[in-house]
């Protein structure tokens, strides 16, 4: 591993900030952003492309689950998303710009770009992501499961580090990871369930760090710990361990 990237393995990644699995404190939400820097974990979170070509921080392409109103995420402008409630709580859907005002460099983030399938529909997704990251001061790193997502942040010179989120443990699933690391990426996001596996083993070889996604039970964190380097965990305090509750 590069020295360059050690932070990314430093400490356990809060998978959509530190929430509470949605009881009171919902996930991509500043209120789950804050508790996550208060426990000094890493951040990871997703990242949507507004109406309005402002990133913003959501997950779902739909917004019913998340906001109770129906319709497309990117349908919205950033201003309108802004005024909707996060699980009917205080929390509205906030940019990329305020998270990254929130944090301010006091722990590491890991964004990931949520693309869509379709000839342009993505297009200045990654150029818009790198401009409101212009001149942030602190840790930051990207990654996509889209490789359409990579190649464009990678063409457009991102000064960040860049990462495959990834799944699967079938001979096919390799040929289009190993696609993908052609871009040159620097670091791979795996889900643990499919660890160990010939893919992720090569990768390490080569020195690429590998965090896991999502370790929620005490399996998970074995597993994670066995085969990669740091975990994406939510619902426990991975500094106290994994109770049976969670």
């Amino acid at each position: 591993m590069t020295l360059k990237l050690s932070w990314l393995t430093e400490t356990p990644i809060a998978h959509r900030g530190y929430h509470d699995q949605n009881k009171l404190v919902w996930e991509n939400t500043l209120s789950a952003f804050s508790r996550a820097i208060d426990a000094g974990f890493a951040i990871e979170c997703d990242l949507q492309l507004a109406s309005d070509s402002v990133p913003v921080v959501f997950h779902d392409d739909e917004m019913t689950r998340l906001t109770g109103i129906k319709g497309d995420v990117r349908e919205r402008t950033s201003g309108e998303l802004g005024l909707l409630s996060v699980g009917q709580t205080k929390d509205r859907v906030p940019t990329l710009k305020q998270l990254l005002k929130l944090c301010a460099g006091k722990v590491p983030l890991v964004l990931e770009l949520k693309g869509r399938k379709g000839a342009g529909v993505d297009d200045g997704f990654a150029e818009a992501v790198l401009e409101v990251l212009e001149g942030y001061e602190g840790h930051v790193a990207l990654m996509s499961f889209d490789h359409h997502l990579l190649k464009d942040l990678k063409t457009a010179g991102s000064p960040w580090p860049l990462g495959l989120t990834a799944e699967g443990a079938k001979p096919e699933d390799f040929f289009k990871h190993d696609e993908a690391t052609q871009i040159g990426v620097d670091f791979i996001s795996y889900a643990w369930a499919h660890l160990p596996n010939s893919f992720i083993e090569a990768q390490r070889k080569l020195g690429i760090p590998v965090i896991t996604w999502t370790v929620r039970d005490e399996n998970g964190r074995e597993t994670s710990y066995k085969y990669a380097d740091q975990i994406t965990f939510e619902g426990f305090d991975p500094k106290k361990g994994v109770s049976a509750s969670a």
